[in-house]
């Protein structure tokens, strides 16, 4: 995984969620009845943060049905659909990687106790809030497995801040609230998006080698398979021959 790609840690955590694919849907799901919720409708035309949880929902192949009904289910009073909060956990990994935690729960001490108790046995260390916070910018990041001109000159008409060419397509990176409306612009002009989710950039990044690898990488696992976690995004730039 090359350490100064924005996307490889996001194209990392998508490998290891393709193998427990109810786990991610199930973490969509609950993303998106989380953002119906909270900006108040079922409209994405109308709830930002609507849209972008199912702009990610769909790059994942989650179920058009699923998304439907997740949405309905959240605006009907009927529902009895659980009210989840979001909760951010800050720490540290081997090597003096920083690693920042997005969680949607219903328990917020059951679920800091999860992450803690993680953080503990499997090498890292709980930070306060905004010990790490700081080196993360929240960016949307979007993925195309082609690398064209005309790739590169749609995705800057359409908005976007940067473009950085990758091994085997293009990485576009935009402000939050544009990435939903350059994912969309760049799928009606005939591109292939493969991923497209908000995410958090390091602003700088920490190399690691050696047993630091796979011990970031059992940590990073760990937290990700706990049912309240939806993203962990670290600061580490890996060595190129990591298994992704």
């Amino acid at each position: 995984m090359a350490g100064h790609s924005k996307w490889s840690q996001i194209k990392r955590k998508k490998g290891a969620n393709d193998k427990k694919r109810s786990a991610t849907i199930s973490k969509h799901l609950r993303a998106i009845t989380a953002a119906v919720r909270s900006g108040g409708s079922g409209d994405p035309a109308g709830n930002l943060s609507l849209k972008n949880s199912i702009a990610a929902a769909k790059t994942d192949n989650v179920p058009v049905d699923n998304i439907d009904n997740a949405i309905k289910r959240a605006i009907s009073s009927e529902s009895g659909a659980t009210e989840y909060k979001e909760a951010v956990y800050e720490g540290y990994g081997p090597g003096g990687t920083a690693l920042y935690v997005e969680t949607l729960t219903d328990n917020v001490n059951r679920t800091v106790a999860e992450v803690r108790s993680v953080f503990s046995k499997k090498g890292g260390s709980m930070g306060n809030s905004g010990s790490v916070a700081w080196q993360f910018e929240n960016k949307g990041l979007i993925y195309l497995p082609e690398n064209s001109e005309a790739a590169q000159e749609t995705a800057i008409e359409l908005g976007a801040e940067d473009l950085q060419e990758g091994e085997e397509g293009l990485e576009i990176s935009t402000a939050p609230n544009d990435l939903y409306a350059v994912s969309e612009g760049l799928t009606e002009k005939g591109f292939k998006v493969e991923s497209a989710q908000l995410s958090r950039v390091p602003s700088s990044t920490v190399a690691v080698s050696g047993d630091d690898v796979s011990k970031l990488m059992t940590l990073i696992e760990a937290l990700e398979d706990l049912d309240d976690v939806q993203n962990v995004y670290s600061n580490a730039e890996w060595p190129e021959d990591t298994d992704e």
